[in-house]
Order: C-alpha cells, then sequence, then structure tokens
C-alpha cells in the first residue's frame, strides 16, 4: 500500500534488546519505567586503575540459543553475540514464518559503532606473548563488524540486501533509517535492522577516559549518568543490542501481523566540523531533525515525544537542546524530551536501536520513560525532559535522535499506525 504521496509504507513489526537494564524488551522497558539504573561497578576486568570504573554491563546473558550450535557461539565475538539474540527476538516477536516468505526480499542492516574490541584485545595478547603463528583463524571473522550482519543472513538464509553500519553512536538508527529507505525504494519486504556494541574493555573504557569524556563519579555508579542535569560530568559506557523488524505495509496485512508503528520519516547529516564535538548550536542536528520532519510530512507541531540523544556530556546536551529549540520552535516547550542513557549507560552503536524500542513503547503503551538523576537545573537545558519519573502522555508522532563522532547525525520519525 502507498502512503499519500504514493509511497510505500513501512511498519514495525517486532523487536528485540539486549540492555544492562533486561535481556528483554518487557524486562527491560519494565525496568525503565520504574527509574531503575543498569549502570554499576565494572566486573568484566579490573578497572580499578582507570579513572572511570562504572558501566551499564549486559549481566546473565547467555548467547547460545541465538546460534546453531555453542561451537559457533565459541567463534563469535560479545557484541555479535548480543546482536544475534536481539534479532532472534525479533523475529519471534514478528511472528514471520520465514518458510512461508520470499527470502530474497529480506534484508539485515545491522551494524557496530567499534566491532570486535574484546577479540581485537585477547589477539593482540597472544601475538606478543605466544607469536603470530598462534592467532586464531577466527580472529579475523570475529572483529569486523559486519559480521553480525552476515551471520543473521546466514543463520536464516535471508538473501535480501545486506550491510553493516557503523557511524559511532549513530549506527543503528541509520541502520533503521536506511533499512527504511531500502523497503520504501522497493527493494526489500522485509528488513532486520539495528546494532550491538561490546566495548566494555580496557582498551574501550581506557580510550574514552583519555578523552575525559566519561563519568567519573564512580562512588555513585547508579547517579553516574546524569543527561541534561547541571552536573553531570560525561557519559557513562553501556553495552547491548536492539533490533527492530520493519516491513512493508501490505506484506505485514497478508500475513496478519501485529503492527507496533508506523516509520515515517527519516534524517540524516554531517556537521562537518569537528571529529568529537557538536557543530556550534547543534546546527547539523537541527538540519537532520528537519530533513526527518520533512520527509515524513509532518509539522513540527505533529511530533510530541523526542528520545534525545542525551549523552550526559556538558557541551553536547546543550547543543541538542539549542537544536531542538530551532526546530520546533515554541513547540519546544510542549514537547516531552527524555534520555535513557542515564538508565542504561550509553550503548554507542546499539543505542539508537535500542531506544527505537523505546520510542515505540512510548506510542503503544502512552507512557514516556523518565530522564533519571535530573537533580541540578542548567539553564542552558531547560526543556521538559520527563524528570525521575514515568508519565502518562498520549502522543502521535515521536522522534528519535542519535549523533555520532564523526560529526555523524541520525533522525527517525515513527507515529502511531491508523
Amino acid at each position: 500500500m502507498q502512503g499519500e504521496a504514493g509511497r510505500r509504507r513501512v511498519v514495525i513489526t517486532g523487536m528485540g534488546v539486549v540492555t544492562p537494564l533486561g535481556l528483554d524488551v518487557e524486562t527491560f522497558w519494565s525496568a525503565l519505567l520504574g527509574g531503575r539504573c543498569g549502570i554499576d561497578r565494572i566486573s568484566l576486568f579490573d578497572a580499578s586503575a582507570f579513572d572511570c570504573q562504572i558501566a551499564g554491563e549486559v549481566r546473565g546473558f547467555d548467547a547460545v540459543p541465538a546460534f546453531p550450535s555453542p561451537k559457533e557461539e565459541r567463534r563469535s565475538d560479545r557484541y555479535t553475540k548480543f546482536a544475534l539474540m536481539a534479532a532472534r527476538q525479533a523475529l519471534a516477536d514478528s511472528g514471520l514464518d520465514l518458510d512461508r516468505c520470499n527470502r530474497d526480499e529480506i534484508g539485515v542492516f545491522m551494524g557496530s559503532g567499534i566491532g570486535g574490541l574484546s577479540t581485537t584485545e585477547e589477539q593482540h595478547k597472544v601475538l606478543l606473548s605466544r607469536g603470530p603463528s598462534r592467532l586464531s583463524p577466527f580472529m579475523i571473522p570475529m572483529l569486523i563488524l559486519n559480521m553480525a550482519s552476515g551471520l543473521f543472513s546466514m543463520y536464516h538464509r535471508l538473501r535480501g540486501p545486506n550491510l553493516a553500519t557503523c557511524s559511532a553512536c549513530a549506527t543503528s538508527s541509520h541502520a533503521i533509517g536506511e533499512a527504511w529507505r531500502t523497503i520504501v525504494m522497493g527493494d526489500a519486504q522485509v528488513m532486520f535492522a539495528g546494532g550491538s556494541e561490546a566495548t566494555i574493555t580496557p582498551l574501550g573504557i581506557g580510550g574514552f577516559c583519555s578523552m575525559k569524556a566519561v563519568s567519573t563519579r564512580n562512588a555513585e555508579p547508579a547517579r553516574a549518568s546524569r543527561p541534561f542535569d547541571g552536573g553531570r560530568d560525561g557519559f557513562v559506557m553501556g553495552e547491548g543490542a536492539g533490533t527492530v523488524v520493519l516491513e512493508e505495509l501490505e506484506h505485514a496485512r497478508a500475513r496478519g501481523a501485529r503492527i507496533y508503528a508506523e516509520v515515517v520519516g527519516y534524517g540524516n547529516t554531517a556537521d562537518a566540523y569537528h571529529m568529537t564535538a557538536p557543530s556550534p548550536g547543534g546546527e547539523g542536528a537541527a538540519r537532520c531533525m528537519r530533513m526527518a520532519l520533512r520527509s515524513a510530512g509532518l509539522a513540527p507541531e505533529a511530533v510530541g515525544y523526542i528520545n534525545a540523544h542525551g549523552t550526559a556530556t556538558w557541551q553536547g546536551d546543550i547543543c541538542e537542546t539549542q537544536a531542538i529549540k530551532a526546530v520546533f520552535g515554541e513547540h519546544a516547550r510542549r514537547l516531552a524530551v527524555s534520555s535513557t542513557k542515564g538508565a542504561t549507560g550509553h550503548m554507542l552503536g546499539a543505542a539508537g536501536a535500542v531506544e527505537m524500542a523505546v520510542c515505540v513503547k512510548v506510542l503503544q503503551t502512552g507512557i514516556l520513560p523518565p530522564t533519571i538523576n535530573q537533580e541540578t537545573a542548567d539553564p542552558e537545558c531547560d526543556l521538559d525532559y520527563v524528570p525521575n519519573a514515568a508519565r502518562e502522555a498520549r502522543v502521535e508522532a515521536v522522534a528519535n535522535n542519535s549523533f555520532g563522532f564523526g560529526g555523524h547525525n541520525a533522525c527517525v520519525i515513527a507515529r502511531r499506525f491508523s
């Protein structure tokens, strides 16, 4: 079925997440609404010598069910394990019977900001201590960031469009947006889209520490990630994965699928300004949101909720606030804006997909998730960030912002399906 502009309509019919707050969508959502925080002291390695000793780790995770065999699971990096589990959940949630589908028309866009960092570290130790002959023959397939996308397609024989996006913290939002475009253009009927990250390693934490980008509030892990708060001192690393199933509307209707929401717009711009800092005034982010609204055919006033990028970096939160004001004008004062990174930490390349699931749940339930740890006012961050407690509010359209190092900006807009 085509939309008002003669465009194919694309809906979300399945979701899956692996997060520090829960290993499936409903557990994650319940914890999020309850104001829980998944950040604690790092347990994956001894972080006592690091400036930052806290992170949002995925705990109690068993990846074996997502693989054809335990052997295949052992040959995959942690980020791939997260990705395949989230995608497996999304497949089950969608109710797709792949044996009754044309697998040439089902694709996978699944990315990662960094890829197999733990594999890189482990194999580098082997190289230095035991020599090149002892490197694993699976080292390269394990660490490259396209392997999650490739393996999911192999395991389920999905022969449609397939690629791995990599745009730092905008990675999985770009995956979703480009998958939406792929279906709109008629190149696929169904797309699995999302991202995964597993960078809570000595090299990952150490690198971000050296940039002075992360919080050092080590004595208070649950209060360390403070988006838009006047006492914020940097982001906290998180890990995990998210996947959504995007489907052409008539394909979904023909099989009687449950439809969560409709994706209607997408923006993709570059700051072209700095390696890590946002452009002044959030100019690139503002252009991205305007592009998404334009492609959706929506006036700014139609959007009722924004899941902000909101990482709790000092300048980043200010620039996103400025961008929202520039795009939405007076309506910015009526918008609900929340960042769920206070609860999960910053999952880098996985963030956008997990937060897309949050946006869908907002449309589905009429409940807005809180920005936790909002305690001190910042006069430059003066919007309604849904502080500290969930709130009931029926909204018709939502926007999901993701902005990455390198000046990469993504915005995906979804609306209540009708």
